[in-house]
């Protein structure tokens, strides 16, 4: 992989546009990131306009990646109308075992559609054809039933699931993770 690497942006999908976030995305980002339920698997709380705001200053930023452990970080918006839906990001992990993470969250109002599914989907080609990464992996809180069916609708796999390894929000959780190597990407393809 060469470094430093940065998508070319706007990421097209069938019915989404990913692209970096921008100062015109606080008030979406905080309708997201205010909710309980979205709050409910991550490691933070809702957040108040002023979280988020801080939240997306640090988005904003998150274009490029130029060494591991840094992520890029997308807005992901409704192609049709412009809507800011969610949140997505692919984490690189290790330059020498060239591997990455994904995570994301999408407004609850558009949860069912499949806009996940092909969110990941997008950061899965990002990643094995983009950066030329071996292996990709999302972990997700073993409660999280719907994650893990985005997860295995994209080819990832249930490679583990760690008992009360986290203590998140004042209780012990249980983690599951999910993975999907480069040869299995393109033999799905």
């Amino acid at each position: 992989m060469l470094m430093p690497f940065s998508p070319t942006f706007p990421i097209r999908t069938d019915r989404l546009i990913l692209r970096p976030f921008n100062h015109d995305d606080l008030e979406g980002l905080n309708a997201i990131q205010s909710l309980p339920e979205v709050a409910r698997y991550v490691y933070w709380e809702p957040r108040d306009l002023d979280e988020s705001a801080e939240a997306l200053e640090i988005r904003i930023g998150q274009t490029t990646l130029t060494e591991e452990k840094q992520p890029i970080t997308v807005a992901v918006e409704l192609a049709e109308t412009g809507e800011l839906i969610g949140d997505a990001m692919l984490f690189w992990q290790s330059e020498q075992h060239r591997s990455a993470e994904v995570g994301y969250v999408f407004h609850p109002r558009h949860h069912g559609r499949g806009y996940a599914t092909e969110t990941v989907a997008a950061l899965l080609e990002l990643g094995f054809d983009g950066m030329g990464l071996h292996r990709i992996f999302g972990r997700i809180d073993a409660r999280n039933d719907a994650s893990a069916r985005v997860l295995e609708r994209v080819g990832m796999r249930r490679e583990a699931h760690l008992v009360e390894n986290e203590f998140v929000k004042g209780e012990w959780t249980d983690e599951v993770v999910y993975a999907i190597l480069r040869r299995e990407w393109r033999a799905r393809r």
